[in-house]
């Protein structure tokens, strides 16, 4: 398969790459020339547009911001509806609205083309590892037809239900992500605040009922200040203000989203908005008077 890859990003990069290692040919658009050049460099083909992409392409992967920013790559001028022929397969791997989702992909239908939406969870390293969970919605003949192009860049690949269901999946695995990274930030706090070495606490709860990836992760990164974005706290602040809509529409209530979320907000307006999502703990530092460190490495 020639696969068309929009998107070289933090995440998109290391992605694209590990395509081109599975041996896949892969043609690349970016917006910003250093990703472009990199690319190049690691033996990938460059286009000048999203349609130039998508023009010799068997499946064209987008993997960019916003929901606003799909609609453009996919249906904008010299985007890829301009480019792909028909029978070809998009699959979008960013993080949007499952609402905008469904109405691309009705737009796309119009023309003979497919679309998966299969966003992704396992962050900067998974990335670069090829580990990434996959979440899919769309018709399950198509995910079998781009599962070996799925599969360069996860290890689990779920297929979810409908054009749509892959984006519902992501917005619960961000709520249950970002409510266990608080969880985690008010241990380290209470831990902290009672004069318990907080490495020790993060040691003796990561091997039972309370270990999670971001205490085993993201909690030695708070302890040693390192707040270098795995994921960005600007761009976790968009995965959740789509959460809270889509749980506006269904009119269900979920309050411990609606706090994290504004905990989140405090934080990007405390200009911390292009550090990692580690950074939480500021929000909670700055509540309790408290700073979160410690010098003891941490065995998890």
């Amino acid at each position: 398969m020639h696969i068309g890859f929009i998107g070289l990003g933090i995440m998109g990069k290391p992605m694209a790459k590990n395509l081109l290692k599975a041996g896949f040919e892969v043609t690349a658009y970016n917006r910003s020339e250093g990703p472009r050049r990199e690319f190049a460099e690691a033996g990938g083909r460059l286009a000048g547009s999203p349609a130039e992409a998508a023009r010799a392409a068997d499946v064209v992967i987008t993997m960019v911001t916003d929901s606003p920013d799909v609609e453009e790559v996919c249906l904008g001028p010299r985007g890829i509806i301009e480019g792909a022929r028909p029978g070809t397969i998009v699959v979008d791997m960013s993080t949007i609205s499952p609402e905008v989702t469904r109405r691309i992909g009705a737009r796309l239908a119009e023309r003979g083309i497919h679309m998966l939406d299969a966003p992704v969870s396992g962050g900067d390293t998974g990335a670069i590892a090829g580990t990434l969970s996959i979440m899919v919605g769309g018709d399950v003949a198509d995910l079998e037809r781009v599962r070996p192009v799925l599969a360069a860049m996860g290890k689990r690949i779920v297929h979810c239900g409908p054009l749509g269901a892959g984006q519902t999946v992501k917005l619960c695995n961000q709520i249950a992500v970002t409510l266990t990274n608080l969880a985690v930030c008010e241990a380290l706090v209470f831990a902290q605040k009672s004069g318990v070495d907080p490495a020790r606490m993060i040691e003796a709860l990561s091997a039972g009922a309370a270990g999670s990836w971001q205490l085993s992760n993201l909690g030695p990164k708070m302890l040693r200040r390192d707040f270098a974005p795995g994921f960005k706290v600007r761009l976790q602040r968009k995965d959740l203000r789509l959460a809270l809509e889509s749980a506006q529409h269904m009119a269900a209530a979920l309050p411990g989203l609606a706090l994290v979320s504004q905990l989140f907000a405090a934080v990007e307006a405390a200009g911390c908005g292009e550090e990692g999502t580690q950074a939480l703990v500021k929000a909670l530092e700055q509540l309790n008077g408290v700073r979160v460190e410690s010098a003891t490495p941490v065995a998890v």
